[in-house]
């Protein structure tokens, strides 16, 4: 399969661009598509083999549900059996934007997207380009991110042709992600509205809202468990080389540690830190030191792409260090915690413990 490539560019063409992108998804093929958290992988979200069109193009296993997009707060009534007020209050709030809302499924979903549950998961983009092409689409959007199963979300087009050229029909170029990481999910159905998974609408966020706010348990373990949102089962954002997380009061001590002595045995290390610092003495060419300046919005920004820069340089490790999980902070130990496999080591003192996951071989 020939992948058209249509690089938007702010003028008359686009809506010409839009529109054979849009004929594509009628025809029930998967064009890929930007948001303000990552691009997407969209296919007709009614029509059950455009889904599994998917599902081949990502090699997604199919009990993990998928994400509708619609373009208006209205086109959700179609979708749901009815709305709980703790769903229209999050809606009014936060939409459009990186929120979606699991809700009881009208029953118009095919199972592809559901993973046959009950509920369905929508949310209505904060993108202008997205809500365009899925008006001009005629139907809501099945869109899980627009990448390999596992591999880091792409936030860039050139990031979906690396893992999808030949495999979909379009890619729609709209620049870089604003956001970086994927949507806030949260259960609607609940007394108590659950995060299911954290992203850009941060739990303090919806708070000030509906009140009290749950986090579901899987967040915070490594069990298998039947996955009610995407995201929550599989290993995701991987790069390719093994990636530990270090946590603790000692991290930063730990971290220039190991990237001392990794380097110093000919290792060729990638390291997502706060500040440079401590790592200017590193050999030249054995070192990938990606910073951010301890600013939290530019670490959900730039993880997924720095993961996939690790990933050209041919890192053959990666360390980085954890954050506080309070407010976007939730959200990226999440991805970190998912790209490094659960590999967690806790530094505290002189001694580096395994939190969770295991210790790495090379140290």
């Amino acid at each position: 399969m020939k992948t058209q490539l249509w690089r938007l560019a702010g003028n008359e063409e686009d809506g010409r661009k839009l529109r054979e992108a849009a004929a594509l998804l009628r025809n029930g093929e998967v064009v890929a598509f930007p948001t303000e958290t990552v691009y997407g992988l969209g296919a007709n979200g009614l029509d059950a083999d455009a889904v599994r069109r998917i599902f081949a193009a990502k090699g997604r296993p199919a009990d993990n549900p998928l994400i509708l997009h619609i373009a208006e707060k209205n086109e959700i009534k179609d979708l749901a059996s009815g709305l709980t007020p703790n769903a229209i209050a999050l809606a009014e709030a936060f939409w459009p934007g990186p929120l979606t809302l699991v809700i009881k499924s009208s029953g118009v979903v095919p199972d592809e997207v559901t993973a046959g549950l009950d509920t369905v998961a929508v949310r209505m983009p904060n993108h202008e380009v997205a809500r365009e092409l899925i008006r001009l689409a005629g139907c809501p959007l099945a869109a899980p991110s627009a990448n390999k199963s596992g591999r880091p979300s792409p936030t860039k087009a050139q990031d979906v042709l690396e893992d999808m050229d030949g495999l979909i029909a379009g890619i729609l170029d709209g620049g870089g992600c604003a956001i970086g990481v994927e949507s806030t999910v949260v259960d609607t159905t609940l007394p108590v509205p659950m995060i299911l998974r954290p992203g850009g609408i941060t739990r303090e966020m919806l708070e000030e809202v509906v009140g009290a706010v749950g986090l579901d348990p899987a967040l915070e373990s490594d069990k298998e468990a039947v996955p009610r949102a995407p995201g929550m089962k599989y290993r995701h954002y991987a790069p390719k080389a093994p990636m530990y997380l270090l946590v603790g009061r000692d991290a930063d001590i730990h971290l220039a540690r190991l990237a001392q002595l990794l380097t110093s045995r000919g290792v060729k290390v990638g390291i997502v830190t706060d500040e440079k610092d401590a790592f200017a003495a590193l050999p030249e060419g054995l070192a990938e030191v990606k910073t951010y300046g301890g600013l939290l919005p530019v670490l959900a920004g730039k993880l997924y792409q720095w993961l996939r820069e690790f990933d050209r340089a041919g890192v053959a490790v990666i360390l980085a260090k954890g954050v506080p999980e309070n407010g976007l902070g939730l959200a990226v130990m999440n991805r970190l915690r998912k790209a490094a496999g659960n590999n967690v080591l806790l530094a505290e003192g002189q001694n580096l413990l395994v939190q969770s996951g295991t210790r790495p071989d090379i140290i």
